[in-house]
């Protein structure tokens, strides 16, 4: 199988033979040439299975690189259940499939409650229950994002590296302080909810921003990488999915 995650930002693929990853890479949305070289370097796949949250331009883009292989593109959608994973948004067709793809990883390798955060353009956090029932989640602005906004919509504030610090006493580490307690405060506060309920949660961090949020989080916090395109290879090799 080909596995697509294709994200606002990035499109990550892995080729997956005998339940094993033997390639994958990354690409920029916009680099369609390093695509399909990357790909037209590839077996032809039996099926191509593909998560896509950038829109029906990009999806458009995905066939005509693909189309090659003479093989349809499935793309994955929410449901209200799927591998062991109960849907509970108001419209379960309306989640994200990579928001779906990654709790499905989630609970296949936990099987417990626990927090799905993914660091990407956006930020993701996401609540399974101990019996693999999708809560609700919450979307905000990724780190990157927060400090581009500000630097772009405010006339004196610019995106310079900064700091972590308590009481910040200059712009950079003040806009990079702002923008990670953002983020570990909307993290640590949907534990605590999940905490409430008096289940053992643990926490799973994915996203290219990981790195940046992961050493604040309590040691728990585990880095998962991959979790889209791991749920995508559970869904595709689930015949129970």
């Amino acid at each position: 199988m080909l596995l697509l995650d294709v994200g606002n930002s990035r499109c990550k693929w892995a080729l997956v033979q005998a339940g094993a990853w033997v390639r994958q890479g990354v690409v920029g949305n916009t680099e369609w040439l390093a695509l399909q070289h990357a790909l037209s370097a590839l077996p032809a796949p039996s099926r191509i299975l593909v998560s896509n949250v950038a829109g029906e331009a990009m999806a458009q883009r995905l066939g005509a690189v693909c189309a090659g292989w003479k093989r349809p593109l499935e793309f994955v959608t929410a449901s209200a259940g799927q591998c062991g994973v109960r849907n509970g948004y108001e419209q379960p067709e309306r989640l994200g499939s990579d928001r779906w793809a990654a709790l499905i990883a989630a609970w296949d390798h936990v099987r417990g409650a626990c927090l799905v955060v993914n660091c990407g353009t956006a930020t993701t956090v996401d609540a399974l229950s101990a019996q693999g029932e999708f809560l609700g989640g919450l979307i905000l602005p990724g780190v990157s994002l927060m400090q581009q906004s500000l630097a772009t919509n405010t006339a004196q504030l610019k995106a310079e590296q900064g700091a972590l610090r308590d009481f910040p006493r200059n712009t950079a580490d003040a806009i990079h302080s702002g923008m990670l307690r953002a983020t570990l405060g909307a993290i640590r506060h949907q534990l605590g909810l999940l905490q409430t309920a008096g289940a053992t949660v643990r926490c799973l961090l994915g996203g290219g921003a990981a790195d940046v949020v992961l050493p604040h989080l309590d040691p728990g916090a585990e880095r998962m990488d991959h979790l889209v395109l791991t749920g995508l290879q559970i869904i595709g090799e689930s015949k129970a999915c």
